[in-house]
């Protein structure tokens, strides 16, 4: 059974963190609006935990404010990075996000063996709603997603974008945290061009298995000896 009183209080979080995002990326309601495919009124209402987006749109909306999506999700901290403009419309990639998601919530209803009606009752909201989710016909609100998630005993993950541009984009955006995370000396070494050899022998060996390490082990040590 969704509880009311925290998908309320889900809703406002995200719209604090929606807008926290947006001012510090110098973006007026406007224009985010604009981006989404949006009116203002209904991104406010957003905002102001009105109404809840869907993930496809929060996925839009961190790439146009240039923040990591689990900002919204898992309420991480912001980054300031520059990224390139999409080469498509986002209203299209949101509507077509909007089905993927819907198909992989029937997958993930499906393989719990529960039925349009058991989940909806699991969830206390209308079969017919259910089905327009995963139809694709009406947007999935993110505080619905994560209960049906948590419903199906399924991360929230798993209905993010995985082969996408935005994918991509994330992924960088995390492998900057990543390097960013690390100490400044390990960093500077990182960073020096003529240290790429020993980056690229580093990769090689991680990707060797256990016996082929041990006598890349046992032969340095006979070079040592």
């Amino acid at each position: 059974m969704i509880n009311t009183a925290a998908q309320t209080l889900r809703a406002k979080k995200l719209g604090v963190l929606m807008k926290d995002a947006r001012l510090a990326a110098g973006k007026s309601v406007e224009e985010t609006a604009a981006y989404l495919g949006l009116s203002s009124e209904q991104y406010d209402a957003y905002e102001m935990g009105y109404q809840s987006p869907s993930l496809p749109e929060l996925e839009m909306l961190a790439y146009f404010l240039n923040v990591p999506p689990d900002h919204f999700l898992e309420g991480g901290s912001l980054m300031a990075a520059n990224a390139e403009q999409l080469n498509f419309r986002p209203e299209k990639w949101i509507g077509l996000r909007q089905r993927i998601v819907g198909l992989l919530l029937r997958q993930a209803r499906q393989k719990a063996g529960l039925s349009q009606e058991e989940l909806a009752e699991k969830a206390g909201i209308d079969a017919a709603l259910v089905d327009s989710y995963e139809m694709g016909e009406t947007p999935v609100p993110v505080p619905h997603l994560e209960a049906f998630a948590s419903l199906l005993n399924c991360p929230v993950q798993d209905f993010r974008d995985q082969t996408g541009p935005l994918a991509e984009w994330a992924a960088q955006q995390q492998n900057l945290q990543d390097f960013k995370s690390l100490p400044p000396d390990l960093q500077r070494f990182v960073s020096r061009p003529v240290n790429r050899p020993y980056l690229e022998l580093a990769q090689r060996l991680s990707e060797m298995d256990v016996k082929k390490l041990r006598a890349v082990a046992e032969g340095l040590l006979e070079i040592t000896l």
